[in-house]
């Protein structure tokens, strides 16, 4: 994998990417088949902004509340009845061998997963290239080019794992598409806009899809949610 700028230690580094678990979302329900299906104020629970964000752009008439603890506690809720819905990673659910009685899959286009969501990452020391060799069986080349597409364009964002931030890349060929959305925590004003260029730029195509989504009025949407934060 391209050696692609982070936030770690000067001396570590993110140099292996094995391939990537479903980057989907999955909305749980006990008596409704999906999102469409959900009743008129009906309480969502999750405790991510960027779901909050995108469930309320397709459904503002939901009412999202706070959903915490392990994967294993957030389904018991449901199960209990605490929320009509919750919405949970879908690698979670398929690590855990964990489902409900209704799942629906929430995923692209419609539905944009966390920067990197599914995708695992192996670090060691740069000054240890022996590790490198011993890892490198482990590496699969199209999740690392989309792993660099969805960081550079966090990065580009100065963005975290508690703001609205979606991105979803996909590579044909030696092309890369990546796909990057901000909005409001309330699902307002969004902004979605889409790039191609080669796999081996993947890190520089998102670096510059970040500065045009900033440009389209992300700055001013990110600037309010870290201002409320």
């Amino acid at each position: 994998m391209k050696d692609v700028p982070t936030e770690l230690p000067e001396e570590l580094i993110v140099g292996v990417n094995p391939v990537r678990e479903a980057p989907t979302d999955s909305l749980l329900s006990v008596h409704f088949d999906g999102l469409d299906a959900l009743p008129k104020g009906a309480k969502v629970g999750t405790s991510s902004l960027r779901r909050q964000a995108q469930l309320l752009t397709l459904r503002p008439d939901l009412v999202i509340e706070s959903l915490r603890g392990n994967l294993d506690t957030r389904v018991r809720k449901l199960l209990e009845g605490q929320f009509d819905a919750i919405v949970v990673a879908t690698a979670g659910l398929n690590r855990l061998g964990l489902t409900a009685p209704k799942v629906e899959i929430l995923g692209p286009p419609r539905f944009l997963p966390a920067v990197a969501q599914g995708a695992l990452g192996i670090e060691y020391r740069r000054d240890r290239p022996e590790m490198a060799e011993l890892l490198a069986f482990l590496n699969h080349p199209e999740t690392a080019a989309q792993v660099a597409a969805e960081r550079g364009f966090l990065t580009g964002l100065d963005g975290g794992c508690q703001v609205p931030i979606a991105a979803w890349s996909q590579l044909e060929g030696a092309n890369l598409t990546l796909t990057g959305f901000v909005a409001g925590v309330n699902g307002e004003t969004p902004i979605r806009l889409t790039a191609s260029g080669p796999a081996e730029k993947a890190w520089d195509l998102g670096a510059q899809l970040a500065q045009a989504v900033l440009a389209k009025g992300g700055k001013a949407i990110l600037d309010e949610v870290y201002a409320r934060s």
